[in-house]
């Protein structure tokens, strides 16, 4: 088994590369193997900043746009309601993880405000979103420092540093 990406450009104001893609997968597989998750899936949207704002809003009551949204497929809530899948006996459900929604203009104005390039901005909301699936958060100031220490080894492993 292994962790896939499944990716999707919905803005198109930016073109995402098959490097790109490939540097996004490689960083997948780096955060999961550092967290001990060996397969499952994630699904990447790229959108542009009135999408991610309407999500923003719509999702978490926040107006205005961000930089990234993970929605997390493993959480579950009280009164939600058990899907059953019929799979054939051959087949396997895949572990689906979660969705992560990336601003490209956001992502842009990060990498050049933070002086650093597009695709080094881009692996760390990536790697931000994909802890986020897996239930890390920055509420305080000590689960921050833990969930950006995780962010800048990953990051440190595929040779995207500032």
């Amino acid at each position: 088994m292994s962790l896939n990406l499944a990716w999707n450009n919905e803005q198109q104001d930016k073109e995402i590369t098959d490097p790109m893609i490939a540097m996004l997968e490689q960083l997948l597989n780096l955060a999961g193997e550092a967290e001990g998750v060996a397969d499952g899936e994630v699904a990447l949207t790229f959108v542009n900043d009135e999408q991610i704002h309407e999500l923003n809003r719509d999702y978490r009551g926040i107006d205005r746009p961000t930089d990234v949204l993970s929605f997390a497929m493993n959480e579950t809530v009280d009164e939600e309601l058990d899907i059953i899948y019929e799979l054939d006996e051959d087949e396997e459900m895949p572990d689906v993880l979660g969705d992560i929604i990336i601003s490209v203009p956001r992502t842009i104005l990060q990498s050049e405000e933070y002086g650093h390039s597009f695709e080094r901005e881009l692996g760390f909301l990536f790697v931000h979103g994909f802890l986020h699936l897996l239930g890390y958060d920055h509420q305080d100031e000590a689960s921050e420092a833990e969930m950006m220490g995780k962010q800048e080894a990953v990051l440190a492993q595929a040779g995207l540093t500032r």
